[in-house]
């Protein structure tokens, strides 16, 4: 594929999302309906990198991780896409960035 030209003029003026996204997960709104979003696609990886994202807008992991008293290169591999989180700790962790988790049924 060729990267030049009007291609590549358009690829230098794109900017990225994730500072937009950073900015919006700061509303305790849009970040409980971001995780829930993730959490439709019933693909743990998704929902993880959901939360990573909701905590980087919410002070990082770091802060995160001292706020729960979770070792954070502990919290690092558990939000990564191979992480598998415990339900308690995924508990201090929403409790820590202000949300909740709630059930409803199915139908």
């Amino acid at each position: 594929m060729d990267f030049s030209g009007p291609l590549l003029a358009f690829l230098r003026k794109t900017r990225s999302y994730k500072p937009i996204l950073i900015e919006r997960l700061k509303n305790p709104r849009e970040a409980a309906a971001y995780l829930n979003v993730a959490l439709e696609e019933d693909d743990l990886k998704v929902f993880l990198i959901a939360l990573r994202d909701v905590a980087a807008a919410l002070g990082g992991v770091s802060q995160l991780a001292e706020s729960t008293n979770l070792n954070r290169e502990s919290l690092y591999r558990t939000l990564s896409k191979q992480g598998n989180p415990t339900i308690l700790n995924l508990f201090h962790m929403l409790d820590s960035l202000g949300l909740k988790l709630s059930i409803r049924p199915a139908v």
